[in-house]
């Protein structure tokens, strides 16, 4: 049922996460004075600057506090380079997050705006790209790690209940995109001729398709599925695929959509939700006030847009496609942060997002 109030936990995060979350939490304040949405916000630092200074990063305690409090959770950006754990991998809460709250899926929407410049000669691009996140080429992030300076593995796990449940998420995306005027096609990026991980992902996929016939649905290796992403990006409309073949496909496609600086991703349970854009934290120009607010934007309307179908509320429905209305006002006739070519900065870009909210 609708909420008077939704709780939303905020992660500002690393280098320009904290920038394009403050820019974003004025368009979401705009929408709240102009169409009566309210939306409650709590601040919470687990940054990785935070756990250099302090050695403190988050625990289940935390995330079952902020499990327990919160609607859903805005995240801006997290993790540096310079900045890593005993194990020598980069500090960022969302990983423990996506486990801990059994997120498996992260939907990461593309498509090429009018007024943004991709980089091919076909411009039909307008792809969901589904990456599974909890399994896959990350499923053995917590295993015992024996340091050493001659060898190192990482282990690939794919399970049949996770594959049921993130193939039913990819036809049931499929539908809702047709509703929209593409195609309504599912395709699985996959390795099944080198990796016995994924001949039982394609078999899970075969039976799931089998039960969703009226929904097309195609299989490419992972190598040629990817070319096929650059020579001939129309025969995509969703794309899903293992982890980190996922992460890596992802990329591909923000690139042809114009680059990260646009691409919002959301990564989901059945009743847990994590939105963030799908850059990271570019401490390189953290603090310069340049960084692009359109793909922090985009995941703030994919969260309305969540909760709206969480608690059947056609305000924030509604108030997610005004914002994805407004920001193609924007990105079609500007300003254009440095990102697109231009030289807004990223409040300007977020006031010009309120002002196509308002019609001006």
């Amino acid at each position: 049922m609708p909420k008077q109030t939704y709780e939303i936990a905020v992660f500002p995060g690393d280098g320009i996460g904290p920038e394009v979350i403050d820019a974003t939490l004025t368009v979401l304040q705009a929408c709240q004075e102009r169409y009566g949405l309210s939306l409650n916000y709590t601040t919470h630092d687990f940054s990785a600057e935070l756990y250099r200074r302090t050695g403190k990063k988050i625990t289940a305690a935390d995330m079952d506090e902020i499990g327990e409090q919160a609607d859903a959770v805005l995240f801006g950006a997290m993790g540096l380079p310079e900045v890593r754990g005993p194990e020598g991998l980069e500090l960022g809460a969302q990983v423990e997050m996506r486990a801990h709250y059994g997120l498996l899926a992260s939907l990461r929407p593309v498509r090429l705006f009018d007024g943004v410049e991709g980089p091919l000669k076909d411009e039909n691009v307008d792809m969901l790209v589904i990456r599974e996140i909890s399994e896959g080429m990350f499923a053995g992030l917590a295993d015992k790690h024996e340091p050493s300076d001659e060898t190192a593995t990482d282990r690939m796990t794919i399970t049949r209940a996770t594959c049921e449940k993130l193939f039913d998420v990819a036809f049931s995306q499929a539908r809702a995109r047709r509703k929209r005027g593409t195609p309504g096609r599912v395709t699985l990026l996959h390795k099944s001729n080198a990796l016995r991980s994924n001949v039982l992902m394609e078999k899970v996929f075969d039976e799931v398709a089998a039960k969703n016939k009226d929904v097309d649905s195609q299989k490419f290796y992972i190598d040629v599925g990817s070319m096929y992403m650059v020579t001939d990006p129309q025969r995509y409309d969703v794309i899903v695929s293992e982890n980190i073949f996922g992460d890596i496909t992802s990329e591909i496609a923000a690139g042809l959509g114009g680059g990260l600086g646009i691409a919002p991703s959301a990564d989901v349970s059945l009743t847990h939700g994590v939105f963030q854009p799908s850059h990271g934290s570019a401490p390189d120009i953290a603090g310069q006030g340049i960084a692009n607010p359109i793909a922090m934007i985009l995941s703030a309307a994919m969260m309305l847009e969540w909760l709206g179908e969480q608690h059947d509320d056609d305000r924030c429905t509604d108030v997610a496609q005004r914002i994805q209305a407004a920001v193609e006002t924007v990105l079609a006739n500007g300003p254009w942060a440095k990102d697109l070519g231009g030289d807004a900065g990223t409040q300007e870009v977020a006031d010009a997002v309120t002002a196509a909210l308002a019609g001006k």
